[in-house]
Order: C-alpha cells, then sequence, then structure tokens
C-alpha cells in the first residue's frame, strides 16, 4: 500500500514506497561476484515507473506532458507506449540532451518536431530553448519526469529537470518524478559548486557526486528555495521498492551514447574533467570515456584512433589520429579518483604544453576553479580531496531531509 510522506520543509506529496532493503555485496576484488549482485538488484528493484498502478489515476482526465528518453522503460516497454495504452493524453513530449531516442551526440542541438512513432509533438528543452514556451505550459496539468540519471552534477539531466520544474511552478503545473537508481549513488565526494561557476554542466550548489536519486534531488531543489525562490510547486516522487543507495547497480539501457556500460558510469566523474583538456577520452571509439590517450603526449602504451561517430561522436576530439595512452576497460575505480587529471596535467607540465585549454569550462565542470588551481600548484591527490571534507559534512547534514532511502 503506498504511504505519502509529507514530512519535508515545504509540502511535499512522496508516493513512498519501500517494502524491503537489500545490503550492498561487492567484492573489491571479483567484478564477476560485483556484477552477479548488480543483476540481482536489478530484478528485485521495482522503479517508479513500474507502479504504474499507483500514479495512473492521477493522469485520468489530465493533459500530460512527459520528460523522458531511452531509458524511460517499463520492462521491455517504453513509458510512453503504455501510458498509451491506459489511455493517458499525452499531449507533449520534452527532449533533453542526446534527444527522446537518445541517438544525438553531446552538445548537439536538435530541433523540435513530431515523433514518427505515436504523433505527439516533440519540443526541444536543450540548448537555448531550455524552457518551453508558455502557451504549451498553459495547456498541461501534469508533467512527468521519468529519466535515467548517474549521480554526476556535470550529467546535465538534472539541469534539465531544474528548468522543467520551475517552469511547472511558474505555469500552476503540477511535477511529477517517477524515481531511478543512482549508480554512483555510493558516494558523496567533489568540490562543491559555487555559485559563481553555476552553468547548465552544474545548476546548485551539491557536491560533484552528490549520492542522491533523481526524486530525492527534486526534493531538495524545492524545498531549498533554489527554484529561483518559488516553493509553489505540486511535486510528487514515486519512490522505489527494494532499493538501498549503496546497492550496486547496472543500468539495463546506456542513459547516454558515449556512457555504454558500467565501467564508463563509473570513470564518468573522474574522467569528464578532461573535456577541458586536448586529451581524448576515447569519444568516436568503442569504448568512451575507458580509456585516456594523445597524440604527442601519453602515459601508458595503448594505442586507438577516434573516428567519426555519427550518433556519439561526429568529431570527436583527435579525430582520425593514433593515440597513445592507458586503457582502463578492466577498472575497478569509482567514484572521485583525481589521480588521472593530476598525473596527465604533470606530463603536460614537463612537456611545456598547456594541458587546461578550456580553463573557463573546466571551472564549470568543477563547479570552482580551486579544483583546476590546486592541480596547477601541484597539489596532491590527498591533499585536495581534504579541502572539501568540511563542506561534504555540511552537504550532509543539508541533504537528510530529503532522502526517502537509507542514508551512507
Amino acid at each position: 500500500m503506498a504511504r505519502l510522506c509529507l514530512n519535508k520543509p515545504c509540502k511535499l506529496t512522496v508516493i513512498f514506497l519501500i517494502l524491503s532493503q537489500f545490503l550492498f555485496a561487492c567484492s573489491a576484488t571479483s567484478a564477476i561476484n560485483t556484477n552477479q549482485q548488480a543483476t540481482a538488484n536489478n530484478k528485485n528493484i521495482i522503479t517508479g515507473a513500474e507502479q504504474i498502478k499507483d500514479f495512473l489515476p492521477t493522469l485520468k482526465g489530465k493533459r500530460v506532458g512527459l520528460v523522458v528518453n531511452q531509458t524511460s522503460k517499463i520492462a521491455n516497454q517504453h513509458l510512453v507506449d503504455v501510458l498509451i495504452a491506459h489511455h493517458v493524453n499525452i499531449e507533449v513530449i520534452f527532449a533533453p540532451e542526446h534527444g527522446f531516442r537518445g541517438n544525438h551526440d553531446a552538445g548537439e542541438k536538435f530541433s523540435s518536431s513530431v515523433d514518427k512513432k505515436t504523433s505527439i509533438p516533440l519540443i526541444s528543452i536543450y540548448g537555448k530553448s531550455k524552457i518551453p514556451p508558455v502557451e504549451i505550459m498553459e495547456n498541461l496539468d501534469v508533467i512527468i519526469f521519468d529519466i535515467q540519471d548517474v549521480g554526476v552534477r556535470f550529467y546535465t539531466y538534472i539541469s534539465s529537470m531544474h528548468y522543467m520544474m520551475k517552469a511547472s511552478a511558474d505555469a500552476g503545473v503540477s511535477f511529477m518524478v517517477l524515481d531511478r537508481p543512482n549508480p554512483n549513488g555510493s558516494f558523496v565526494d567533489g568540490p562543491i559548486l559555487e555559485s559563481e561557476f553555476s552553468s547548465f554542466v552544474g545548476i546548485h550548489e551539491i557536491p560533484l557526486l552528490h549520492g542522491m536519486t533523481i526524486g530525492e534531488l527534486a526534493l531538495m531543489f524545492k524545498g531549498e528555495g533554489w527554484l529561483n525562490g518559488t516553493t509553489s510547486l505540486e511535486l510528487t516522487v514515486v519512490a522505489m521498492e527494494n532499493y538501498q543507495r549503496t546497492m550496486a547497480y547496472s543500468l539495463p539501457i546506456k542513459p547516454s551514447p558515449n556512457l555504454p556500460n558500467d565501467i564508463a558510469i563509473n570513470l564518468y566523474p573522474s574522467l569528464g574533467f578532461f573535456e577541458a583538456t586536448p586529451v581524448s577520452i576515447g569519444r568516436g571509439t568503442d569504448f568512451p570515456f575507458q580509456v585516456i590517450g594523445h597524440d604527442n603526449i601519453s602515459i601508458g602504451n595503448f594505442n586507438f584512433m577516434p573516428v567519426s561517430t555519427p550518433g556519439a561522436a561526429l568529431t570527436p576530439k583527435l579525430m582520425n589520429k593514433q593515440l597513445l595512452g592507458e586503457d582502463l576497460r578492466q577498472s575497478e575505480v569509482r567514484g572521485v579518483n583525481l589521480s588521472f587529471i593530476i598525473k596527465w596535467h604533470k606530463a603536460f607540465q614537463l612537456a611545456d604544453t598547456e594541458f587546461f585549454t578550456h580553463a573557463n569550462f573546466m571551472d564549470k565542470l568543477s563547479g570552482t576553479d580551486k579544483l583546476r588551481k590546486a592541480i596547477e600548484a601541484g597539489k596532491s591527490e590527498q591533499e585536495i580531496k581534504q579541502s572539501w571534507q568540511s563542506d561534504i559534512l555540511k552537504f550532509k547534514r543539508l541533504r537528510k531531509p530529503y532522502l526517502l532511502y537509507n542514508d551512507l
């Protein structure tokens, strides 16, 4: 039976269903055991979208907008198809970065159109048009957000959720989040974003790895008044069953073209910083975010060549060049690991070659300029990580009222 949870700083309506909890069983020396446990967890976790019988009655007679992509699945069916089968009136689909079908490259702009399969209008909320036109919002009663996140601040789906929540509050449209697991939910780490570095790759003052689900973040965005000060949004979160944030969880569908597997998702918070440098992290290969390489300066002897890959990396960095570097495809790295960025910076420094060629972007990814400056000053990983520990503790206290699942 669903239980309504209202003990939030603002009047937050949460459909909170927790039947049982599973402990995270992981061997640091056995990827096989980890994969087996993740598979078992996947079978037991019931996502928000799968609890359609609980939220379907609230959609009856409503004009519905969806923020969804290729990960918005209930078993083998897309949420859109399931809702249509239940005669839900879907007026519009809002498409975030990578598009409704998840086949657009990172940063690729795309226009609004009509979905060929369902004839439902598709409205882009990526690029300049992050907030839908007022006339579209005025024709809706509720917006459903159901997208698989990866728990890293610079992954842009949570920024899209922020803008859609703000638009919903302004238009008096209710907002529903169908919660899904955070594959990096075991970690709260990295620098806290400073407000002056706020951007689409980091919109709120949270750490790089926040350890929260998309539903918990939605509660925090509203509860802390981060929707430009408004707390008037009618917010519902359909929580998961049988989920605990420290669980091993393997994403059944890749959340974006360049995060094809668990290794890439695990390395993403550590390798994402290389986007602000001349170094390739494998875009344009079969193993993006699983290698590091350069054509002139190298650490390691793994050879690879990025090539144009439509739908994933049309013009990847160092395209058609032979690169040498590190092969991380068997990596067991989790959380924020600064050793990669530090040692590659040192290699470039020894070669008297600029490393942070896009310093402003590095600072936006980091949410601060302190990380870049600390690396440039030659500080160790231990020194750098120690510098943000007090802020992490403050954040953990701040987030506590919004957690729907067991804390770390």
